[in-house]
């Protein structure tokens, strides 16, 4: 997964979920929970390549730091429960989708 479209159809394809640009900057695309209007990824173009900031536990997201030198701590949010997955083609495709559905998760639970 390198392009901006296919994390957003993948996203999509999350039951309960949309698409939001609330930002003047429409270089920021924000999925939500449509029950709880909650964010659960951003997708921005930073640097050459698209990034995707996912909402975590912390033990996770120290374990899929150490694990892929392309997720880093979140830019623009909060360094422990936030990690932001730089597209450039080290991360596999599962593991980008597995960090989406858990930020899903975990931003939609009751």
């Amino acid at each position: 997964m390198k392009l901006r479209k296919e994390i957003i159809d993948f996203c999509l394809s999350l039951k309960g979920t949309y698409e939001d640009y609330p930002f003047s900057d429409f270089n920021w695309t924000i999925m939500r929970c449509e029950k709880n209007k909650k964010m659960f990824c951003a997708i921005f173009e930073r640097q050459g390549k698209i990034w995707v900031n996912v909402k975590c536990e912390p033990s996770l997201a120290e374990l899929w730091r150490n694990t892929y030198s392309s997720v880093i701590p979140a830019y623009h949010m909060n360094k422990k429960h936030w990690n932001s997955i730089i597209l450039d083609g080290t991360v596999p495709k599962d593991e980008i989708k597995n960090m989406i559905i858990d930020s899903f998760e975990t931003v939609n639970k009751k």
